[in-house]
């Protein structure tokens, strides 16, 4: 089947199987910030943002994605720049394999709520796991994100 979306802006057209994941298509179709980690949903390294929304790429089937705007590290990427030196200011960036995904969240996080509490960043985050440097950092790095203009 023929899916039709619109990735970081840009309308694509792919042919997927059915029960194809999405990290697996936007992958074979050299999409490589897409990082599949734990492959059920559990570790955050495959997030991209559907339609504003951070979602686990993992566990999204593409053939659900009809007409909708996803959104990669590379369709934020002036973000992303400020996150990642965020992150290297704070030692959050140890390997780097769950950067893209932190990204996205926290830029999702940082457009939805206003001046959140540390409780609301790690509700947020939930979802995305840093097996190097832990919370501690990663949140340090955010709330100073966020403070910023």
């Amino acid at each position: 089947m023929i899916v039709t979306f619109y990735l970081n802006d840009v309308q694509v057209s792919y042919l997927v199987k059915p029960g194809e994941y999405l990290a697996e298509t936007l992958r074979n179709h050299g999409v490589k910030s897409v990082k599949v980690g734990c492959n059920e949903s559990s570790c955050g390294s495959c997030t991209l943002l559907i339609e504003g929304k951070p979602m686990m790429s993992c566990s999204v089937l593409t053939a659900s994605i009809e007409g909708k705007h996803i959104t990669t590290v590379e369709g934020i990427q002036e973000e992303a720049a400020k996150i990642s030196r965020f992150f290297s200011n704070e030692g959050a960036d140890q390997c780097g394999f769950c950067n893209t995904g932190f990204a996205l969240t926290i830029y999702s996080l940082k457009r939805e709520l206003k001046n959140p509490t540390d409780e609301e960043i790690k509700d947020y985050i939930v979802g995305n796991l840093c097996r190097c440097s832990g919370l501690y950092s990663h949140l340090k790095a955010i709330k100073a994100y966020l403070k910023e203009e």
